[in-house]
């Protein structure tokens, strides 16, 4: 049997190279493969980066779909399905959208795959596949084994993404991960991802645990990091805000190699995080104290910032960005306010009537840092002009040489050597990401539905 793996992009502009900063491995890939019998020959190809061999010889098609790639996904599988190729859909969309993306693929895997791909592949040798195939329950994460030799001559950035753990105990309204994982985390066994990343430590100079929160769980962070710090790596990784006030936590983060960690700063506004469901960002002395805490163990943050929540106003983006400033983070995002499907949020703006668009994902009206709902303090326009503004006064050669002098992000020869490259390619990508399209502009044909 022959399985096709692709990874599909968010969209393409004909003549204009794919944005660098999204170019890494695409680990959930490599998982799929590595959940792939070993007599099945496997292909893999990434859509960022290569063209796609659709009259290539091949018996079943699979698709990890995120919300951003849905439309992307949708036309690569009609390019299979109209040479009578079956195609699996799974991914993020797939379990936010699963009506959506069977009308677009002869099979879809709602929940994570670890214990139904086999059965799936079993289904495609008897051409016996289901429509659907329905994860119940959370998954043991022991046994992954992810195959990254589907990466072998392909021009990734030089990051090694592991997987400790997936999901968040957090309710988040406008986190798709809180609806995916039901709120609750599953951590893999330790010795396992200790044994992976030994695989990968000669040739990686810098980890990034993917988890969505890997301090979801201190007391089982706590144990992890004890366990990384006889491994002398470097890693980075997304962490809550509320870590920042245990210094054993902090003290065993340095210890263990972490770099720098992505915090959700989301808003200054205590009513818009009140909203978002993140009160917790205020605890103890909120941000200045936890920032403080991360400078006095020399922790570098990137943190990110999203607009569009009821209490924001013009005012705010000037606001969040000399905070951002003042206190050196060492990246940034300034984003705006996204509904996700089956997000609490995606809810409430419909039941709002607040929606500009039935399903932005796929309105060819639609393009990546447009704004599909309306704000209540400013017209969508405005919304997506300040945060274009905010993005590129972050990163603009002063701020950047400013933040560089920083303490904390010039306390490392490797990480501040690496800051210029960083914040380079951050802002080369603050226009180029702006309207940019979703799926190929230059692909012609109607999406083909399924029977």
């Amino acid at each position: 049997m022959r399985l096709t793996i692709v990874h599909p992009c968010i969209g393409r502009r004909p003549g204009q190279s794919y944005i660098r900063t999204w170019q890494m491995e695409p680990l959930p890939a490599a998982t799929l493969a590595g959940l792939t019998p070993k007599d099945v020959e496997i292909r893999f190809y990434d859509d960022r980066m290569e063209s796609i061999p659709y009259d290539e010889p091949t018996d079943l098609v699979a698709l990890s779909v995120e919300t951003y790639t849905a439309k992307r996904a949708y036309q690569i599988a009609t390019e299979y399905r109209r040479r009578k190729v079956p195609v699996v859909m799974g991914g993020f969309h797939a379990s936010l959208c699963p009506e959506e993306v069977t009308r677009y693929a002869e099979s879809v895997v709602c929940g994570e795959a670890e214990r139904i791909w086999p059965q799936v592949i079993d289904d495609a040798r008897h051409g016996c596949l289901q429509k659907l195939y329905q994860q119940t329950g959370r998954p043991s994460l022991s046994g992954l084994r992810p195959n990254r030799a589907i990466f072998r001559g392909k021009r990734y950035l030089p990051i090694g993404l592991v997987e400790a753990g997936r999901g968040c105990h957090f309710k988040c309204e406008f986190c798709a991960v809180q609806t995916v994982f039901n709120s609750n985390q599953t951590r893999r066994p330790i010795d396992e991802i200790l044994e992976e990343i030994r695989t990968l430590k000669n040739e990686k100079k810098l980890f990034f645990f993917v988890d969505d929160n890997i301090t979801s769980n201190l007391a089982e962070a706590k144990e992890f990091f004890r366990a990384l710090i006889p491994l002398n790596i470097r890693w980075v990784s997304q962490s809550s805000i509320n870590a920042a006030h245990d210094d054993e936590f902090l003290e065993l983060l340095v210890r263990s190699g972490c770099q720098g960690v992505l915090i959700g700063f989301e808003s200054l506004n205590p009513a818009n995080l009140r909203k978002m469901n993140k009160s917790f960002n205020t605890m103890r002395g909120g941000f200045e104290q936890a920032l403080a805490n991360l400078r006095r163990h020399r922790v570098r943050v990137y943190g990110t910032f999203v607009f569009g929540y009821d209490g924001d106003t013009p005012e705010s983006f000037g606001e969040t960005v000399e905070f951002a400033q003042r206190h050196a983070l060492y990246i940034a995002a300034f984003n705006h306010l996204t509904p996700f499907p089956g997000t609490p949020l995606y809810q409430r703006l419909q039941a709002e009537d607040r929606l500009l668009y039935e399903a932005w994902w796929l309105d060819d009206n639609y393009s990546y840092n447009k704004i599909p709902f309306r704000p209540i303090g400013m017209t969508p326009e405005a919304l997506q002009k300040n945060c274009l503004a905010a993005r590129r006064k972050f990163y603009s050669w002063p701020s950047i040489l400013k933040r560089s002098c920083d303490q904390v992000n010039r306390d490392n020869w490797f990480m501040w050597r690496n800051f210029y490259l960083i914040n380079g390619l951050h802002r080369n990508d603050v226009s180029l990401r702006d309207h940019y399209p979703l799926g190929d502009e230059s692909w012609q044909g109607q999406l083909l539905l399924a029977q």
